[in-house]
């Protein structure tokens, strides 16, 4: 039960309001089924005494008397249509705060679900650059979209078997008035028969952990999969790859049909357990304790409702830890991203009206050196072009340059003043970056610019677009900067892509544009093209164009190359 006090802990008064809610509809229920042994002893009592009828051997039970007390205390002589009257309000009532109560969970739930997922985008975008680069893309979207609700049906099931238990209460509380030996009794046989049971509800937590698991390892594959089918369908080795989605979705099959057997298990063996011992608890109650027709009527029903209460409530744990370890699971990835959180200790206002200098800056991934005692100085409005082979540390001078990365020894100067005494998220909005993947949103021109900022306008997006050389090809399509991306008739080419991220880039107006290998993945023309209007930005802008290619290079104020660690210039 650590998932549902875990909730209660989060959630306190929304909490404590339903259990009052659910409590006060028992004790409803509760009043209104202790109406039912005086309504009994009437209709089998032909003098109309709610008590003991002369001659008779009953002896009343407490609950008798206590209604009874209740009755002359008030001054209201019992009747059968008193009593009836008097069960049916509280039913209604208890059915009244059950749906306030109930509906307040619903809205609870909803709320788990939201506040789980902003917990996890407010981790992952608060944590730093390292953090992504060994992160499933899969795994964050299994998280955002499946563990979430799944962790809200738990809260859901936790909720309800409080419910249920306080409900389980008052009903032993009616029937203990009746006659305490049988409800004695029958607790004590139905808490075995529950804890015979429990290894049913053993295996399905186990199967809803390998839900859990086989889900997180499905989704993963599925994302990465999908980023990368155009090259596996053009080698035609997409086989491959479905071969695996296919067996991990047979081993997800797996891990669920052992949740459902489980869970129909659990039923099928709860109903005739608890045949078996309300059978022989009539018995007793008939032939052993001599108890009234009146009392046996009123004792059936409560211990009816006593082993139902139960059912449900073991039910209900069953599915609660079944969904808990998606719980667990989404808890385990924020904290984590938590302790990846970005510290930033600099409040200084950024300003650049120079240079951008690197003062012996070295950096190693782990043990692995990638930049080596590195000194140079980038001025103000030029056009500066990063090349080198592959895996040369390239795209890390520029995460250096952003902050996203902090140098193992040496500093990085804008103009005088050492980078880690500016407010970073400030320095950041002075950057423009284009990656190399250009990653369009499935919406409008607009809002891919935007990117939803409701504070740029239409006039900003024709600014931006502009300057990146996009508004020719832009404003001749159907319906303009609102045009939807990748639908037909408005299908734009790599070198048409490439430009709209160039004006997400341009749009805040930023003095430093970074472009990593942005121009690698188009054709000689389109390349061409960019590197004209890179050109014509330069002196507004710093920028930093990394690539391997001549075009770029010769395109550039200034090159340096990157090899083994060390920046040189290239001579031209």
């Amino acid at each position: 039960m650590n998932l549902v006090l875990t909730f209660l802990k989060r959630y306190p008064s929304q909490s404590v309001v339903t259990l009052f809610a659910m409590l006060f509809a028992g004790i409803a229920e509760g009043f209104g089924m202790s109406m039912l042994l005086p309504l009994l002893t009437l209709s089998f009592d032909s003098s109309g005494s709610a008590m003991q009828q002369p001659g008779s051997n009953h002896s009343p039970s407490s609950l008798e008397i206590a209604v009874s007390n209740l009755f002359a205390f008030l001054h209201i002589h019992p009747t059968v249509g008193l009593l009836l009257i008097l069960f049916v309000m509280s039913i209604i009532i208890k059915v009244s705060l059950v749906l306030i109560a109930n509906r307040q969970v619903g809205y609870m739930v909803a709320r788990v679900a939201t506040d789980l997922r902003l917990d996890l985008i407010r981790a992952i975008f608060a944590s730093r650059w390292e953090y992504f680069v060994h992160q499933s893309a899969g795994a964050f979207t299994n998280s955002f979209a499946t563990e979430a609700q799944r962790s809200a049906s738990a809260y859901l099931f936790g909720m309800r078997i409080i419910a249920l238990l306080l409900n389980c209460i008052v009903y032993i509380s009616v029937a203990m008035m009746v006659t305490w030996r049988i409800t004695l009794l029958a607790l004590v046989v139905g808490s075995l028969i529950l804890y015979l049971l429990k290894q049913l509800v053993i295996k399905a937590k186990q199967a809803g952990k390998n839900q859990t698991d086989k889900l997180k390892s499905l989704i993963s594959l599925m994302t990465d999969t999908l980023q990368s089918i155009k090259p596996l369908k053009a080698m035609a080795r997409e086989q491959t790859t479905q071969t695996m989605l296919e067996q991990e979705t047979l081993n997800l099959n797996h891990a669920l049909r052992m949740q459902v057997f489980s869970r129909e298990a659990l039923r099928a063996m709860q109903e005739p357990l608890m045949t078996i011992f309300f059978s022989a608890g009539l018995y007793i109650a008939l032939v052993t304790f001599n108890l009234s027709i009146s009392s046996v009527l009123v004792m059936v029903y409560m211990l009816n409702k006593i082993l139902k209460t139960l059912q449900r409530a073991q039910r209900q744990h069953q599915s609660m830890v079944i969904a808990e370890s998606a719980y667990w699971s989404m808890q385990s990835r924020i904290q984590e991203a938590q302790k990846w959180y970005e510290q930033w200790k600099g409040t200084k206002l950024p300003f650049f009206t120079q240079a951008i200098r690197l003062h012996n800056v070295s950096f190693s991934y782990d043990s692995k050196s990638i930049l080596n005692n590195i000194s140079v100085t980038f001025p103000k409005g030029r056009f500066i072009t990063l090349a080198g082979p592959s895996g040369v540390g390239k795209t890390t001078l520029a995460d250096l340059i952003c902050g996203l990365m902090v140098p193992s020894s040496g500093d990085i100067l804008i103009d005088h003043t050492s980078l880690s005494e500016f407010d970073i998220k400030k320095w950041r909005k002075m950057i423009g970056y284009v990656a190399q993947e250009t990653m369009l949103l499935h919406d409008s021109i607009m809002v891919n610019i935007t990117l939803g900022d409701k504070s740029f306008t239409e006039a900003d997006v024709e600014y931006a677009l502009k300057r990146a050389g996009a508004w020719e090809f832009v404003s001749r399509l159907p319906d303009g900067i609102h045009t939807v991306t990748g639908e037909r008739g408005s299908r734009l080419s790599g070198g048409q892509r490439q430009r709209i991220t160039i004006a997400r880039a341009l749009i805040h107006r930023p003095q430093i544009l970074i472009l990593d290998e942005a121009t690698s993945a188009l054709d000689p023309a389109s390349e061409k093209e960019i590197c004209e209007t890179l050109k014509n930005l330069a002196g507004d802008l710093t920028i930093f164009a990394i690539s391997h290619h001549d075009r770029m290079i010769d395109a550039a104020d200034m090159a340096f190359i990157l090899n083994n660690g060390v920046l040189e210039p290239i001579s031209r």
